[in-house]
């Protein structure tokens, strides 16, 4: 594999995890638009841990996911007061506010940067994004994942049935944050380098499209929305500089056509209803 293909797969790897950060507490109704700002604390801790305390990978990755998560749970309380675009105006502020924290925070390098000790290799990312996925996949299957559906179609309902719906949505908004602290503390040590102007609000905003284009109905609904981003840009790299408005009018057209998302439940019982009929 060739130096730009391995890039290309870390990056995709790097938009799956992201993008299931997003798809977590989207299943259970809530728009995060402060993803960035969690994948920041990740990236910032991991990398103070592992310069500056001499900690390895293997505990300063963990370490930075756990922050990104009890910094969530923290603020889930007043946040998840809100709902609908108000939630999403309450978290994207809250993504400002970190990001602008680190910018001027000089321990760690403020808005010079922070170059990062240890490496981490690309097949390691491929792998922890792969092993974000199988995550994933197994809640989608149990209690859990029934339960945001539920939340997330009708909430009093659901409540009424005796689920703790205020817990559920805490515990989907800091699990969601986590896996964004993970992916950031992972991006910190295969670059070497963070800089707090990566996790800016473009980042948060590209995320929940993915979910989005990709559909939240299945769970691997965002796998294929990062899919999708990722890849089609460097397909119309021939294009040169019209690939972007290319790649802009083939996602209007997407949600004009599909506004469900690229993959829905629907299709995918019909895909394994032909299946099993082929088999037959």
């Amino acid at each position: 594999m060739s130096g730009y293909q391995t890039g290309v797969l870390v990056f995709l790897a790097f938009n799956v995890i992201a993008a299931y950060s997003v798809y977590l507490p989207m299943a259970a109704g809530q728009l995060n638009l402060g993803i960035a700002g969690f994948m920041a604390i990740g990236a910032y801790t991991s990398a103070y841990l592992s310069n500056e305390l001499g900690w390895s990978m293997l505990s300063s990755v963990p370490a930075g996911a756990l922050a990104s998560c009890l910094l969530a749970t923290v603020v889930a309380v007043p946040v998840l007061r809100t709902h609908g675009i108000y939630l999403a105006l309450a978290t994207f502020a809250l993504g400002q506010i970190i990001a602008a924290v680190f910018l001027n925070l000089e321990v760690v390098g403020a808005a010079a940067g922070y170059p990062v000790n240890e490496y981490v290799s690309p097949m390691v990312v491929v792998a922890c994004a792969a092993g974000v996925v199988l995550l994933m996949v197994f809640l989608s299957r149990t209690r859990y994942g029934l339960y945001l559906t539920a939340i997330k179609n009708d909430a009093t309902v659901t409540d009424l049935m005796g689920v703790n719906v205020r817990g559920m949505q805490i515990s989907a908004f800091a699990i969601g944050a986590m896996v964004a602290g993970f992916g950031g503390a992972l991006y910190g040590h295969h670059y070497s380098f963070i800089e707090a102007q990566h996790f800016n609000v473009l980042l948060s905003v590209f995320t929940v499209l993915y979910v989005l284009l990709g559909g939240t109905q299945t769970v691997l609904g965002p796998l294929v929305g990062a899919v999708f981003f990722t890849l089609l840009p460097e397909a119309l790299r021939a294009s040169d500089q019209w690939r972007y408005v290319i790649f802009a009018a083939l996602i209007i057209l997407m949600m004009l056509l599909r506004p469900q998302g690229l993959l829905t439940a629907s299709l995918l019982r019909s895909l394994g209803g032909r299946k099993q009929g082929m088999q037959q």
